[in-house]
């Protein structure tokens, strides 16, 4: 009985010991600089949006907030390290919706519950464009000769899971066609497949392919929702151009390791919040065919997310898309 009263004892005093160490690193939190992951190559939404967090979390905490490209493997390979990172509030990861990869993959290296939300950063549709020399000059006139000539497409996407990939698969199930879809590691390797002409059509993130729109160098024929959308002013909706009962858009959002202690969660959420919030950073997504959309809190972040994870589980299930 002494024994058990003693190891109750001891059991009681580690965890208070845990939460006391907790309580500190909060209270000196930040002291040296953060490393923000993502999974994919410069040029692309992921990038972009992680610079813009970087710089907002910077401003706000006082320290310097690195940002690490780590590409591969459908953003995994940046997921697995900050889930495996200690759980200290010092590694973030900028990602879509985690559900994606865990259905889409038999083992991602990680599982839903080695992170814990931060904010969401930002929405958005994807933009389907062509190269500026295509004979395509409408989302009709993809779909006639897609539907014609199956296969014979060539689709350039930013790799298994991203947003255009899943956005180009809802696009095949819609519309009756079947493109040959070529991966890469990115949106930005993507695009230039597109405008070097060995691809012939590319489903965006609006950051990848807005500073090639404006140029001239790709046409963009829709965006991937029913309506415009003010961030892509000119583009019409799939609806308008000839696509009915068809809608994506996709998100970005800040996480951290499961366990890191709370305070230092809403901290970092507090930082976001207050940098994505500002008129010139949300003017500053918008431009590139976005919106800033950072959560009310972390736990309403972690909610939508659990929330929206059935969607995108069924998505790629009903794609039929698997990676081994």
């Amino acid at each position: 009985m002494l024994r058990t009263f003693v190891s109750f004892a001891q059991c009681v005093l580690l965890c208070a010991a845990q939460a006391s160490a907790q309580w500190a690193a909060a209270q000196g939190f930040p002291n040296h600089p953060l490393h923000l992951f993502t999974g994919y190559p410069p040029g692309g939404s992921a990038d972009f949006l992680s610079r813009v967090a970087a710089d907002e979390l910077q401003k706000e905490l006082g320290v310097p907030v690195v940002v690490e490209n780590k590409p591969g493997a459908g953003g995994n390979i940046a997921a697995e390290i900050v889930a495996k990172s200690p759980p200290d509030g010092y590694t973030l990861l900028n990602a879509t919706d985690k559900a994606v990869n865990l259905a889409l993959y038999r083992n991602p290296g990680y599982s839903d519950k080695d992170f814990a939300g931060v904010t969401r950063v930002a929405r958005g549709p994807c933009v389907i464009v062509v190269n500026n020399d295509s004979p395509f000059r409408s989302l009709r006139d993809v779909i006639d000769h897609a539907r014609a000539n199956p296969g014979k497409l060539f689709n350039a996407s930013a790799g298994y899971g991203s947003a255009p990939h899943l956005a180009s698969v809802l696009f095949e199930s819609v519309a009756g066609v079947k493109f040959t879809s070529v991966q890469f590691k990115g949106g930005g390797p993507a695009t230039q497949s597109l405008i070097a002409g060995d691809t012939q059509i590319n489903f965006a993130t609006p950051p990848t392919v807005m500073g090639f729109v404006r140029a001239g160098r790709v046409r963009a024929l829709a965006v991937t929702q029913p309506k415009p959308s003010p961030a892509v002013p000119g583009v019409p909706g799939a609806e308008e151009a000839g696509l009915a009962g068809y809608n994506f858009t996709f998100s970005f959002g800040l996480y951290v390791p499961a366990g890191t202690p709370r305070d230092i969660v809403h901290r970092l959420h507090a930082a976001a919040f207050k940098g994505l919030t500002k008129n010139e950073v949300r003017d500053k997504i918008a431009v590139q065919g976005m919106e800033a959309l950072p959560s009310q809190t972390p736990e309403a972040f972690d909610a939508e997310i659990a929330a929206e994870a059935p969607h995108w589980s069924k998505l790629v299930r009903d794609s039929g898309a698997k990676v081994e």
